[in-house]
Parts: structure tokens; C-alpha cells; sequence
């Protein structure tokens, strides 16, 4: 659990950074841009490393990660349903398009989808460590981006409907590559019998 827990502080406190305005602008002058962007990284590549493993050693514990619920099997139906809106709008969020500007933010969008349906349909602790975590990060973020305005990776750059194509087209090639392979090679869980 240390191991998750660990991975989770270093990679979403690092993400908290720029939600405070006034810490990010004293950390750039006192480091420097540059250097700032590599810890930042740094740091974030160090959180994910230690999260994976740490939930990874959970999983295969069983007295080390109690089921704290049992979800219903409509659960697991709910992820399905609910990552086709979180692929496209993680595509959305590189790619200029009416869905970008209509969302605002639809990187932390994608993420509270991903993270409340994952959380609903596991009741393990590693799990609700884990998606829990990203939930209450990405709307903790989210209203700090109203406050912020921050545009995000593109910036104020608007988008049309080829956008829009695009953005739904490969979101919903990447929705089925995890769902046929994706998902059992890099998460080593099948979602298809």
C-alpha cells in the first residue's frame, strides 16, 4: 500500500501545483522554466511508476487489499458505457474541435469518467485508493480551472467540425483498441471473455 499510496502524493501533488497560481509562478522564478517543467515531469514519471506497481502488488495480495463492497454487475456494464465519452474527449483534448471548446478542459472531463467508472466497479481498497485519488483530483482541478482560466495544451485554439470527426474517429479507435487488446496487455485485465 505504501507503494500506492506514495505514487499517488508524488504524481497528483505535482499536478496540484499549478493549481495554485502563486506557488507555480514562485517555484518557475526561483528554478527556471526549464528546470521546473523537468521536476514537474520528474516527479509526475516517478508518481505513475510507484502508483503502478503499488496498486499492482495490491491486486496480488489478497489479506493486503480487502473488498470493501461488492459492486453490482451493472457496474462493470457502466464502464463500458462510460469510457466511449472519456476516449473521445481525451482525443478531444489534443485536437482543436467544437468538443474542446464546448467542454473547456476535456482531459480532466475524460478523467472523472474514467475514475467514477472505475470506482463504482471495483470495491477493493487498492481500487478505491486508486480511482478515488484521480476522481477527487480531477474536480479539485476542474474548479480550479474555472478560476484559473486555464485553456490547457492548446491554449485558446479553436476548432470546426473536421475537429470534431477527428476527435470522435480516433476516440473511438482507441476505445476499441483497449477494449479488444489494449486494456489485457497494458493493464493485464481482459475486458472480453
Amino acid at each position: 500500500m505504501t507503494l500506492l499510496i506514495g505514487g499517488l502524493l508524488l504524481f497528483i501533488g505535482a499536478h496540484l501545483v499549478p493549481t495554485q497560481p502563486t506557488l507555480r509562478t514562485a517555484l518557475i522564478r526561483s528554478l527556471g522554466e526549464g528546470p521546473y517543467k523537468g521536476a514537474f515531469s520528474l516527479i509526475s514519471a516517478i508518481g505513475i511508476v510507484l502508483l503502478v506497481l503499488g496498486y499492482g502488488q495490491m491486486q496480488g495480495l489478497a489479506r493486503g487489499n480487502p473488498q470493501l463492497w461488492v459492486p453490482p454487475i451493472w457496474t462493470k456494464h457502466l464502464v463500458f458505457l462510460l469510457m466511449v465519452p472519456a476516449m473521445i474527449l481525451l482525443v478531444a483534448t489534443y485536437v482543436p474541435s467544437r468538443i474542446r471548446s464546448a467542454v473547456g478542459h476535456p482531459l480532466l472531463t475524460a478523467l472523472m469518467l474514467w475514475a467514477l467508472g472505475h470506482l463504482l466497479a471495483n470495491g477493493d481498497l487498492a481500487s478505491v485508493l486508486l480511482f478515488g485519488s484521480f476522481l477527487a483530483y480531477a474536480v479539485c482541478d476542474r474548479i480550479s480551472v474555472r478560476h484559473r482560466a486555464a485553456p490547457g495544451p492548446l491554449g485558446q485554439t479553436q476548432g470546426g467540425i473536421l475537429g470534431d470527426v477527428i476527435a470522435i474517429g480516433l476516440g473511438l479507435l482507441l476505445y476499441a483498441f483497449m477494449l479488444l487488446w489494449g486494456h489485457a496487455k497494458l493493464i493485464g485485465v481482459p475486458l472480453l471473455p
